[in-house]
């Protein structure tokens, strides 16, 4: 993992000109590798961050910087940021628009978990249709297998950065939930 993680930030070091746009900040050529061009990630397990709450991006990377959440890419990467990259990168990302990825969720499974979001409460925090709001993320559209590892990840508590309200709602779930509940919440755009 080492030596991929070196290959993959001296690549994006080397080619960061490339990407980079008038407006994106100089940080971010480091950031679209994984989560694409403008925040629209194409890689399954990598959330998208465009459109996304800048409060929530701020205190993720924080949250990396700090310990409080791992990652091997995500870790190191947020390691030297300074607060104020932080808050410009969280800034420039919110303020780009999501496209849609082309996912094609199963009606009936969307269905079913559009139910389970009602029954769990989820539209509270998340607000509707998962917009999300200040430190509770946007997760419509996201990708489908991000939001079942996330999931997975808060019913595990392998993942507990959020004071713990993640980790009780996701500890009701059952794997049937969680891939309806992928299926409505990466449908949703």
């Amino acid at each position: 993992m080492k030596n991929f993680f070196a290959l993959m930030v001296s690549f994006l070091l080397t080619n960061s000109a490339t990407w980079a746009a008038d407006d994106m900040p100089a940080k971010a050529a480091m950031c679209v590798g994984c989560h694409g061009v403008n925040g629209n990630s194409s890689m399954p397990g990598v959330p998208s961050l465009a459109a996304q709450n800048a409060r929530y991006i701020y205190l993720q990377l924080r949250d990396y910087q700090e310990g409080r959440r791992d990652n091997p890419m995500m870790s190191p990467m947020a390691a030297g940021l300074t607060r104020p990259e932080m808050q410009e990168l969280a800034n420039y990302f919110s303020t780009q628009k999501l496209s849609s990825k082309g996912f094609k969720a199963d009606p009936d499974k969307a269905k079913l978990g559009l139910a389970k979001a009602n029954e769990t409460l989820c539209a509270m925090c998340h607000l509707g249709e998962f917009k999300g709001q200040n430190e509770i993320p946007k997760v419509a559209g996201q990708n489908f297998d991000y939001v079942v590892n996330t999931l997975k990840a808060f019913k595990a508590k392998t993942r507990s950065n959020d004071a713990g309200n993640m980790t009780s709602v996701a500890g009701t779930l059952s794997d049937d939930d969680i891939d309806n509940l992928a299926h409505y919440i990466a449908g949703l755009n």
